[in-house]
């Protein structure tokens, strides 16, 4: 069958060579017309293609939106101000094992807080800059006295006067509301201030024994006029006597020590003495005839042994006022503050650094330069990248030049708050921050600064495109005089004064 088909075709083909050899010659010919077309050019066509077509008007579209001049820097996130904190382990007397309330890292210190327990003793956290160097003993003088009481009135407690540097009755007393706050006994006075108290407190009362055990004396020799008279004499100089005693002892303390009260206070004193003087004369008058003067003498030395014995009292009863122990107080700045590291345990001998602790917010720190720092102020207003790729706020806080003008200006930014996942992922990161130094109060119109000419008069001026660009010179144009705004990122803010522009018209910037 194979063969047969063969055989056909070389029929057809025998019988029909004429009609084959014409048609491939036309196909031929046909193909190689296209060649020489796509090819071959004429001088006159190859002329023509060399020549530059007409050039057209190179433009951009007129933008509406905000404008914003920013500078763009890098920071680094993390707590702020991190500080060692050590104790004055000597105040403690014996040794300052760690007894308890040793915080956990992340932990918050505020006014109030107990820092650690050591030999059973509170370490209380109150706000101040100066470090507690001394134990505060009633009378005691100088700038760590006014930090106390400062720190008192802080936290509600009436330390006396702020502005007077004496650790006096009242600041000692707020000491012991201090400790009652935070639920722990107040500290005692000075050693040995308590068998001291109740050794003066005994003195008073034998000598005012002596004093009346005088006078019954006294009465007793005096005879002559009755024992009514007598005993109502005797009355009358005991309560002088007593009066004088009692307006020795109100004289004023510091800082009420003023001249007008120290005036008014001799006053008083002299008054009571002057009654004195009158009682023991009437009563001398009684007696006059009768030599009492063993007995008068008795109750004058008596009456001396109370005075010295109640000034001995006044001592002992300050030297047991509260005193605050320099290790029992742990002064911070800008509490509250974050714990980011505890270096002692329970059970330890409190040595060296017992905590670090920072800012209990984050902070973003970096560098800026000189020339843009001069462009910023505290109070800005920034932005910075989150780790998800959202944008958050912040607020410049600290703005410091360098010592060295050459190098870069410190800044600190405090973001708005973050939750807590959002701290976490930012601690320790680096990010960009944007500062808008220049921008507009909303959306404007503005062009690339490359469309801007000058007038003959100096004025601003936009060419407007109105017709096909592509057109080049032939184009139908218009100049809009315009007043400028903002210049940001290569575009600037224009305004048209005579005549209109709208968004998307386009303008001239080349051609």
């Amino acid at each position: 069958m194979a063969t047969a088909a063969v055989s056909g075709w070389k029929r057809v083909l025998g019988a029909n060579r004429a009609v084959w050899v014409t048609a491939a010659i036309a196909v031929v010919a046909l193909i190689a017309g296209l060649l020489v077309g796509r090819f071959v050019v004429s001088p006159a066509d190859a002329s023509a293609a060399s020549e530059a077509p007409d050039p057209g008007l190179v433009t951009v579209p007129v933008e509406l939106g905000v404008l914003s001049n920013d500078l763009t820097l890098r920071g680094d996130v993390g707590f702020a101000d991190s500080v060692e904190v050590t104790i004055d382990a000597a105040s403690f007397g014996g040794a300052p094992v760690v007894t308890g309330a040793v915080p956990e890292v992340d932990a918050s210190l505020e006014p109030l807080s107990v820092a650690l327990a050591v030999a059973g003793r509170p370490v209380i956290v109150l706000p101040g800059e100066l470090p507690a160097y001394r134990t505060l003993e009633f009378g005691m003088r100088g700038p760590d006295v006014v930090q106390f009481k400062e720190a008192m009135a802080a936290v509600g407690i009436g330390a006396g006067d702020p502005a007077s540097d004496l650790f006096d009755a009242t600041a000692a007393n707020a000491v012991a509301a201090l400790y009652e706050r935070v639920g722990y006994a107040a500290p005692a006075g000075a050693e040995g201030a308590g068998e001291v108290l109740r050794a003066a407190q005994d003195a008073v009362r034998g000598a005012q024994q002596q004093l009346e055990a005088a006078r019954a004396d006294l009465a007793r020799a005096s005879g002559g006029p009755s024992a009514v008279d007598i005993r109502q004499a005797d009355n009358a100089v005991s309560s002088a006597h007593r009066a004088v005693e009692a307006a020795l002892a109100g004289k004023p303390l510091p800082p009420e020590d003023t001249a007008a009260a120290l005036a008014q206070w001799n006053a008083g004193v002299g008054d009571a003495r002057d009654q004195l003087a009158l009682a023991q004369l009437q009563r001398e008058q009684l007696g006059a005839s009768v030599d009492t003067s063993a007995e008068r003498a008795a109750v004058a030395s008596a009456q001396q042994f109370v005075a010295d014995a109640q000034g001995e009292l006044n001592r002992a009863q300050e030297a047991s006022l509260p005193q605050l122990p320099s290790g029992e107080v742990l002064y911070l700045t800008d509490l509250p503050r974050r714990v980011d590291a505890v270096n002692v345990a329970r059970g330890q001998v409190l040595q060296g650094a017992a905590l670090v602790v920072s800012g209990a917010a984050l902070t973003i720190s970096g560098g800026v330069a000189a020339t843009d720092a001069e462009l910023l102020t505290v109070g800005d207003r920034a932005q910075f990248d989150l780790p998800d790729g959202t944008v958050h706020e912040a607020t410049i806080t600290e703005l410091a030049a360098a010592e060295n003008p050459t190098e870069r200006w410190s800044i600190v930014l405090e973001p708005d708050p973050l939750t807590s996942e959002q701290s976490m992922q930012l601690q320790g990161s680096n990010v960009r921050v944007m500062i808008a130094v220049g921008a507009t109060a909303g959306e404007v119109l503005h062009v690339p600064i490359a469309a801007l000419t000058a007038g003959s008069g100096g004025e601003a001026r936009i060419e407007v495109v109105d017709g096909d660009p592509r057109d080049g010179e032939r184009a139908e144009t218009r100049l809009v005089v315009v007043e400028t705004g903002l210049a940001a990122g290569g575009q600037v803010e224009v305004v048209p004064v005579d005549d209109e522009v709208d968004e998307g018209d386009l303008v001239v910037v080349g051609r």
